[in-house]
């Protein structure tokens, strides 16, 4: 017996041993991924940024509670081998606009207000199109957590459902009632926007009114979901929803190698936990045979594919599958 446990420690230490300890956001790290040419291709991202502010960016608290279960109904349904909500319904352009957070853990707010805007104009046919706010979830709601350190997504969903949510735009944009307010920062070592550091990004605080010269007031602004909940965590279901009502908000672990990038489809290969994080799926599809939801990311056109990223599907791959909401709007 003890010689089995015997084999069990070393065969565990072995895989351990296989994959090294690199530095992360180093250049040992890319290297490594890219000499073991995998499914994907890494890079920098963060060039110049201390590592505090790239674990603040992982703000969604995982594992929190659930919203009821929707079922869709699939019988019937014939799901394409590819899909791209942005080609889907083509009239609605947020569905190719790429936001950024800022030194701020408010990806949970950004993965709703993403989806959600999407979702106002698809189930409107495009008569509705609006820029969901990102603050006025982020700094608003209560019950979704601790607004820039953290939330939870499932929340957010539900808060638009019950309390409603105004429209803003991208930072300094003056669009809509409530645009966002912190800045973006420079992911690059060059560039025109000031240099991310895990410091500041205090959660604003919740202000029931528009900017000036915006009409019409906060109250009138207010847009709502109808329902709220969560999607089985089966990539069918996942598919069958996205193709029926639209992108979703997803969840999952980040990684060290997944701060690195670039292109092709992502799986964990080296590196420690960095955090939750929250995104927003718009599509699927295969690349080399190998099957991939596609996703955006809210760290700015910079960070990844052009501010996208492919990730594994089909094996719950860091738990992109078990944590998908969604709602539809009045």
């Amino acid at each position: 017996m003890w010689r089995l446990a015997f084999l069990c420690v070393i065969s565990a230490l072995s895989v351990s041993w296989a994959r090294p300890r690199l530095p992360p956001l180093s250049h040992e790290m890319v290297n490594f991924i890219n000499k073991a040419n995998t499914t994907w291709t890494a890079g920098h991202n963060f060039r110049d940024v201390d590592y505090s502010y790239v674990k603040k960016l992982c703000g969604t608290f995982l594992k929190g509670p659930k919203l009821p279960v929707m079922v869709q109904y699939t019988e019937g349904l014939k799901l394409p081998k590819n899909f791209d909500a942005r080609e889907q319904w083509p009239n609605c352009p947020t569905l190719k606009e790429i936001r950024d957070q800022g030194s701020c853990g408010s990806c949970w707010a950004f993965g709703a207000a993403e989806a959600i805007s999407d979702r106002v104009c698809i189930h409107s046919d495009a008569k509705v199109s609006v820029e969901i706010s990102s603050q006025d979830l982020l700094t608003c709601c209560d019950s979704c957590g601790m607004g820039c350190n953290g939330g939870y997504p499932s929340a957010a969903w539900d808060f638009w459902a019950t309390e409603g949510l105004v429209t803003g735009g991208l930072y300094n944009s003056h669009i809509g009632c409530r645009p966002y307010t912190i800045e973006p920062c420079e992911h690059h070592v060059n560039g025109s926007r000031p240099p991310c550091s895990g410091e500041g990004g205090d959660t604003p605080n919740c202000d029931m009114k528009c900017e000036p010269g915006y009409s019409p007031s906060y109250k009138q602004d207010k847009h709502f979901g109808k329902t709220s909940y969560s999607v089985p965590s089966n990539q069918n279901s996942i598919m069958a929803e996205l193709f029926k009502n639209g992108p979703v908000e997803g969840a999952f672990t980040v990684y060290e190698d997944f701060l690195l990038y670039k292109s092709g489809v992502y799986q964990h290969m080296s590196g420690s936990p960095v955090g939750g994080h929250a995104i927003k799926i718009l599509g699927w599809g295969e690349e080399n045979g190998v099957p991939y939801w596609l996703a955006a990311n809210s760290w700015n056109t910079d960070w990844g594919d052009n501010g996208y990223f492919k990730i594994l599907r089909g094996e719950d791959h860091c738990g992109i599958e078990s944590e998908i909401v969604a709602g539809i709007p009045m």
